[in-house]
């Protein structure tokens, strides 16, 4: 019944099933309580920082409560899609904060301690909570590389120190046996697994994540460079990693252990299939001369703090994620790190304000960042502003909307909710999800969108739709029209506002339903008329 629960289990202890089982049972009423509640409490909004409140102080083991969380997300068919929605949120919550624990754990360590690996497997963790990534699975990825590396090392040199000793317990001190152990790596990673520097897209967040990294064996150079340095030094060659701006680099010594001399070292470039580079070539590979300061080691956490950087400057860039869950996942990792970071405590705070979420939590971060620079007061003073009247603002809302289809001004109102639609100019399909009787967007918008070169113009219904690409957007009536061929819509949001798709169209859950209370019928009706004649 429970094979994902196994690990929490020895064969040694002595248990008590029955207790077991109700705990298990138990567990599982509470995580449907609160799943069910989520609808209701967070369908207006984005579920706020204190909305797990409950999660954080719950009564039964967690491993129970994520255990039936997995039962959710995991049910067949198409039902339950807002079960699967919020227990998706909660189960995303509770893992990034057991991750953030662990990354605050591993900081505090001894430098020595702190393995390049397992750090880059943390900020993998934390961005995909939801996939099955650990430690244990991504070593022994690794480990089986070392091992096809010393089978090429031991026909080359059959008493090669590497091939004497376990991972990590063995020192090459021969720059010409160190030489050999790099040669075999480049052997395996480049010529028989095809590892390679991802050019071609180069910008795309897999590219940083380690498990990821293994399966595409692809990266970019600070991802190929944990993994080619760990792999050194399992078998006995002490890599050094190297932050050299706009290439990330490692450096091998030639001369005395710890020399300050950066012409001691050869450079070795992940990327580019483990090329060994002078200083001169280095300067070359980036186009610009350097000062030697960009030559000198970086200690574990300066590594993260890159990969960090690199996945918040591709949070930046992301277009089509309207809710920039990278940017906020990549932000609190450089938090976790640099907590007094007033810069990124700033960008946090704009993000939230920007997204109309957690103004409380907005708040609290910009009274931390007054109080770490009092010189920041004009940009504070603003923000405090107008996130305390959006604080009223959603004190003075009285309730949900109701739009009924047989009031008068909605009688232009073609389609309802649920329905498949596709866009005639653009192609895209998408699914309905709300609607108004006119353009309810700014003067801004409709110019920008070129709303007044429609035929009907602003004055025609708009629909509020998501779309097949994950956005969600505004689309005239005009533009709109039945899909002939109706088919799941895969938005990350289809939840929040649908709780089943039929196979022709989606049912609105009780929320919607709500605001739309005449809708289902009509879609129900729609959809006989449209798809009951042969089509189906």
């Amino acid at each position: 019944r429970w094979p994902s629960l196994l690990k929490y289990y020895s064969h040694t202890d002595g248990v008590s099933w029955l207790e077991e089982y109700k705990a298990r049972h138990n567990a599982g009423l509470e995580a449907q309580r609160i799943v069910a509640s989520f609808s209701k409490r967070f369908f207006s909004e984005h579920v706020p920082c204190d909305g797990f409140s409950d999660i954080e102080t719950l009564g039964c083991p967690s491993h129970f409560f994520e255990d039936e969380l997995m039962c959710i997300l995991n049910m067949e068919g198409r039902k339950g899609l807002t079960w699967k929605y919020y227990a998706k949120k909660i189960l995303y919550f509770l893992r990034q904060q057991n991750i953030l624990k662990n990354l605050k754990e591993y900081l505090q360590r001894p430098t020595d301690r702190q393995s390049f690996l397992e750090g880059a497997v943390l900020i993998d963790q934390y961005c995909n909570p939801l996939s099955d990534i650990c430690l244990k699975s991504v070593q022994a990825q690794v480990d089986d590389i070392t091992d096809k590396v010393r089978k090429v090392l031991r026909t080359k040199n059959p008493r090669h120190p590497s091939l004497a000793s376990k991972a990590g317990e063995v020192v090459v001190p021969e720059v010409e046996l160190q030489r050999q152990v790099l040669d075999a790596m480049n052997c395996v990673l480049y010529e028989q697994l095809k590892y390679k520097g991802n050019e071609l897209d180069y910008y795309n967040s897999l590219n940083s994540y380690i498990h990821q990294v293994l399966i595409r064996r692809t990266g970019i150079p600070i991802s190929l460079s944990v993994l080619y340095l760990t792999i050194a030094r399992q078998l006995g060659v002490k890599l050094e990693p190297v932050n050299f701006p706009s290439h990330f680099l490692l450096r091998w010594c030639q001369g005395k252990e710890g020399s300050t001399d950066i012409f001691d070292y050869t450079y070795i470039d992940a990327f580019g299939k483990g090329k060994q580079l002078t200083v001169k070539e280095c300067e070359y590979l980036i186009g610009h001369h350097v000062t030697e300061e960009f030559y000198g080691v970086v200690t574990s956490k300066e590594v993260l703090q890159r990969m960090v950087g690199n996945l918040l400057n591709l949070g930046k860039r992301e277009s089509t994620d309207q809710s920039y869950q990278l940017l906020r996942d990549s932000l609190d990792l450089y938090l976790a790190m640099y907590p007094d970071n007033v810069q990124h405590l700033m960008l946090q705070a704009r993000l939230y304000f920007h997204l109309g979420i957690w103004p409380e939590k907005v708040l609290d971060i910009l009274q931390h960042i007054q109080a770490l620079d009092p010189s920041q007061h004009g940009a504070v003073g603003y923000l405090v502003q107008h996130t305390l009247e959006h604080i009223e603002r959603r004190k003075e809302e009285v309730g949900p909307e109701v739009k009924h289809r047989s009031d008068e001004k909605h009688k232009e109102v073609c389609f309802s909710i649920g329905l498949i639609m596709k866009h005639k100019r653009y192609g895209y399909n998408c699914v309905i999800y709300g609607w108004d009787p006119a353009c309810m967007m700014g003067h801004e918008w409709i110019r920008n969108m070129n709303v007044h070169s429609l035929p009907h113009g602003p004055h025609q219904p708009f629909y509020n739709v998501l779309v097949e690409d994950g956005s969600c957007r505004y689309a005239a009536q005009e533009n709109l029209e039945y899909n002939s061929e109706p088919r799941e819509i895969p938005h990350p949001d289809i939840g929040r506002y649908f709780s089943e798709f039929t196979g022709i169209h989606y049912l609105a859950n009780t929320e919607l339903e709500i605001r739309y209370p005449e809708d289902l019928e009509l879609t129900r009706a729609t959809v006989q008329k449209i798809y009951s004649s042969g089509k189906e």
